[in-house]
């Protein structure tokens, strides 16, 4: 049985990031999970990289090589996580323009499972009236557990409550784990090449 492709993808800024940080968590923790039952491989990609693969490709309409593999890789994983940092309680402009690249079919039904970093906790809705909304047009598959840390969850005990952060992530995980065992293997499409000559048959009648 092959590998389940987890795919996690961060639109954090600066180095380090806690974008960065929350994206690394909910990876590990998806595959902690899963890798009680199955052979998990995890692969984390940062949009900082990309942004300027990201600008020509929103010009020109065509991504450059180191862009289109990372766009397969998210297209082709089991499973997506998807993390950014909240601006102007929104996703990030490289967030928005990386999905905007990507063929609107291409993460029909993938589950996805959402998160976002900010200042302060007000920020938090953005989860549902972004980011949510933007992968549920794109016909994924949005978990019911999105994941927002705050500033105050990275310090002065914030994993220790008994909804924070560690319990949030956990959650999420497990959210994202099940559903990628309960999922049948995922298989790509066999294009069926029709001969000209029934094409226009077909047209006739």
């Amino acid at each position: 049985m092959k590998p389940l492709k987890i795919v996690a993808v961060s639109a954090g800024l600066s180095q380090p990031s806690s974008t960065r940080l929350l994206a690394d968590r909910l990876a590990e923790a998806t595959r902690r999970r899963l890798s009680e039952e199955r052979e998990v491989e995890v692969r984390v990609i940062e949009l900082r990289d990309l942004a300027t693969d990201v600008a020509k490709n929103m010009v020109t309409g065509f991504p450059g090589p180191v862009l289109r593999e990372v766009i397969e890789a998210v297209t082709e994983a089991d499973g997506l996580i998807a993390v950014t940092p909240i601006f102007t309680a929104s996703y990030s402009g490289l967030f928005k323009s990386f999905f905007d690249v990507i063929d609107n079919d291409a993460l029909a039904g993938k589950p996805v499972l959402i998160g976002a970093t900010g200042g302060t906790a007000r920020h938090s809705l953005a989860l549902e009236h972004a980011l949510r909304p933007m992968f549920v047009y794109l016909r994924a598959l949005v978990l019911p557990t999105a994941v927002y840390a705050a500033s105050e969850d990275w310090g002065g005990g914030g994993d220790a409550h008994t909804d924070g952060l560690a319990v949030r992530i956990d959650r999420a995980a497990g959210e994202l784990a099940d559903l990628l065992l309960r999922r049948p293997p995922a298989t790509r499409p066999v294009d069926t090449v029709i001969p000209f000559a029934e094409q226009l048959a077909a047209l006739r009648s």
